[in-house]
This record gives structure tokens, C-alpha cells and sequence, in this order.
């Protein structure tokens, strides 16, 4: 069964970020069409569920946007970080993850 995970790292200081806000949105030609859920970072930096899964996974574009200023106390540079996805096989496992510091972020296709 495909799904949609994440988890985030805080590269600066090399441990999880606990109790970021995310949140997850369908995209349609382009512009946010649906709020999906919203999600919290644990402990370990993941979300206790997967964010899309069985029924819920399809075909599509999506979007997580981490609310990244509010995890720096509002010294970050970027207040949100947004990361929009394809999804064109539902029974694929999608992991997205982020690392993020103060002053940039990356993220990848993860497995």
C-alpha cells in the first residue's frame, strides 16, 4: 500500500526537529486547491502517521509546506518552506524529507 511520509532534520544542530507544523495540500493547474491535514513533528522529527495513504493516495500533485519559523522562535530566514510533489504511482511509498537550519533547507526524494 503506498503512502505519503516525511520527516525533518535540523542540520544546526544535528538532532530531529521536534514540533514543526506541516501542512498538506492538493495542487490543481498549478494553485492550492484543497487543504488535506495538518501534521506535527514528534519527537524523532517524523509524524506519527503517514500524511496520505490507501484511499487517500492518488494520482496528483501536492504540496507540504513546513512551518519552519515558528520551530527557530521566528529567527529563521524562511518563515515556510514549501515542497511540492508528484504522485504517479499510489502504491508507492513517497518519503519527503527536509532538512532544514536557520538560514536554507534541502530535501530529497527519500525511500
Amino acid at each position: 500500500m503506498g503512502k505519503v511520509t516525511t520527516h525533518v532534520l535540523d542540520l544546526s544542530n544535528g538532532l530531529p526537529a521536534k514540533h514543526v507544523h506541516i501542512k498538506l495540500y492538493s495542487i490543481n493547474l498549478g494553485e492550492r486547491e484543497e487543504y488535506l491535514q495538518g501534521a506535527w513533528t514528534n519527537d524523532d522529527g517524523r509524524v506519527d502517521e503517514p500524511l496520505l495513504q490507501g484511499e487517500q493516495l492518488k494520482e496528483g500533485v501536492f504540496e507540504l509546506e513546513f512551518q519552519v519559523g515558528g520551530y527557530f522562535n521566528e529567527q529563521s530566514f524562511y518563515e515556510t518552506v514549501p515542497i511540492r510533489f508528484k504522485i504517479t504511482d499510489p502504491d508507492e511509498h513517497y518519503h519527503v524529507p527536509l532538512l532544514i537550519s536557520p538560514w536554507g533547507y534541502q530535501t530529497y526524494r527519500g525511500s
